[in-house]
């Protein structure tokens, strides 16, 4: 579980990503790059102790493996 502030901040931000890509129809395997690509440029700004972009991608790549993330919301029934 991530406790650092910036690191919560940065992966609601690659969580929201995947979302966002996934509705517009990418599939897993480019989310996964995406994600090896925020985390590269994460390393190379030293934006976040080595460490701590470790349990990122950890958590980010459950959040990928987890199919209930990107499941649409079933309407309810009227009525």
């Amino acid at each position: 579980m991530l406790q650092d502030a910036r690191a919560i901040r940065y992966y609601q931000r690659i969580t929201d990503a995947f979302v966002d890509h996934w509705n517009r129809g990418y599939p897993t395997s480019d989310l996964r790059l995406y994600l090896e690509g925020y985390l590269a440029a994460l390393r190379h700004a030293d934006a976040l102790d080595p460490y701590l972009i470790h349990r990122l991608e950890e958590e980010a790549l459950r959040y990928l493996a987890d199919p209930s993330n990107f499941a649409l919301p079933q309407p309810e029934d009227a009525i």
